[in-house]
């Protein structure tokens, strides 16, 4: 059997900030492996670095202990096979679904052609907004925002998708529907996933691993997979063994060492 690549590696990772009342670590010895195509889910109370891991893989920030490596390379700079979905959709107010959705190859070529342009139409369509092309964020519900924020970092196809909170500013329902979409995304466009959230359920439901992560300075705590195969559904949320997973992820949380 052939071993699947390792897409991203923190070894030794911490993160220190200079703040005007003295050093602030956000990170501390954090060792983490994820495999090509794997959905990783990290769990922590607020402050912990969930979002500084995120940055780290990006390349939007460089550790100032340890190494970040994507597909064996060191991180130093934003990279083409990266994308990310921010907790808000931060797309332009001013552009249309397709223009926010093509924007990455404007920012990079400064010109967007007919091939770009058919990409976007299969991404639209896939994140369900075939008919909004032309619709500007304003006319878009939040959910649909988010749907377009989605879109733009899987046009340029990446191999690793990196979701801060990305559903946490929307309602309960929408926010289920949106985890089961992207659940059908990742099925059938398999991509390397960091998906960060503070919802048991929405990580239960979506990974193949979670992470959970303590308090500040952030380091991971427990490193678990989650009990269920794929397909997934809502019926094997409610199976015994999955909610004693869940019981033992919430244990975990408010456990002294994880608590804020």
């Amino acid at each position: 059997m052939a071993l699947v690549p390792e897409a991203i590696r923190f070894k030794a990772v911490g993160q220190t900030f200079a703040t005007e009342s003295g050093p602030l670590t956000a990170l501390s010895g954090v060792d983490l492996s994820i495999a090509q195509h794997e959905f990783v889910a990290v769990l922590g109370p607020s402050g912990c670095g969930k979002s500084t891991l995120l940055r780290l893989t990006a390349g939007l920030m460089t550790p100032t202990k340890g190494h970040v490596s994507v597909f064996g390379h060191a991180v130093d700079t934003p990279r083409d096979d990266v994308g990310i979905v921010f907790q808000q959709a931060t797309l332009l107010p001013w552009a249309n679904v397709l223009d926010n959705v093509t924007f990455p190859a404007k920012h990079k070529r400064g010109r967007v052609d007919d091939m770009d342009r058919a990409r976007a139409a299969e991404v639209i369509e896939a994140v369900g907004l075939k008919g909004f092309e032309t619709r500007l964020p304003a006319e878009l519900s939040g959910g649909m925002q988010q749907r377009v924020g989605i879109a733009r970092a899987l046009f340029l196809n990446p191999d690793i998708l990196l979701m801060d909170e990305p559903f946490s500013a929307l309602d309960a329902l929408t926010r289920d529907a949106m985890g089961f979409e992207l659940l059908k995304l990742w099925q059938s466009s398999p991509k390397t996933v960091m998906f960060i959230t503070h919802s048991i359920p929405e990580a239960v439901l979506l990974a193949d691993r979670i992470v959970v992560m303590s308090a500040r300075p952030g380091r991971i705590i427990a490193d678990l997979r989650v009990p269920l195969g794929r397909p997934r559904d809502e019926r094997a949320l409610r199976a015994p063994e999955v909610q004693d997973f869940a019981a033992h992820l919430r244990e975990l949380l408010i456990a002294k060492e994880a608590m804020i």
